[in-house]
């Protein structure tokens, strides 16, 4: 197949001499012409090689700033995206819980004694309890504690009933939670004066 080709290329070149020798002159005037662009690039004065090393490192800065930029517009699009989806596994985790409640209320309309209600709905709220633990969170003791402004805040204070709870929380009027050592939430407490 090869030899074909050389054949038939050989063949033409015989049949037109013209063209040969027409080829054969633009390759002398290619030949001629690389060799003046060479004969030129080293003629170029230090102001022109001074302003192609500025575009060159302008194109270097605009390249990388274009790069910085996108990383930019990505991390913050992932970041708003985690935010979207960072609470999804306790949710998740919560589902089986909402699906206890739903059945605690349908077995309330039919239910004659209070007993069992009652023991489903500690049932439940104990599993709520612990799925949440499970994530990091924790209540903040407070009762018969010393008043401690990193977790407690303080709703009244009133006359201490014996003189070792002064400065302590007497009542809790609303827990205080904290998410893996974190307050999320300070407890409201009545604090003896």
């Amino acid at each position: 197949m090869f030899n074909k080709k050389k054949n038939n290329d050989k063949e033409e070149n015989i049949m037109n001499p013209e063209n040969t020798s027409e080829n054969a002159a633009e390759n002398v005037e290619n030949t001629d012409a690389t060799a003046n662009e060479t004969e030129q690039a080293p003629e170029l004065t230090a102001e022109e090689k001074l302003q192609a090393e500025v575009q060159q490192l302008n194109d270097k800065y605009l390249r990388l700033y274009a790069e910085f930029d996108n990383y930019k517009r990505r991390t913050q699009k992932e970041r708003v995206e985690l935010l979207q989806t960072a609470g999804k596994d306790v949710i998740v985790s919560l589902l089986p819980i909402l699906d206890d409640f739903d059945r605690a209320l349908k077995a309330m309309e039919s239910a004659t004694e209070v007993a069992p209600v009652k023991e489903g709905i500690l049932l439940v709220n104990n599993k709520l309890k612990s799925t949440l633990a499970q994530k990091g969170l924790k209540d903040v003791e407070s009762i018969n504690q010393p008043f401690n402004t990193d977790f407690h805040e303080a709703i009244t204070n009133i006359p201490a009933p014996t003189e070792d709870l002064k400065g302590k929380v007497i009542d809790e009027v609303e827990k205080g939670y904290t998410l893996n050592d974190n307050v999320i939430r300070f407890a409201k407490v009545v604090v003896g004066a």
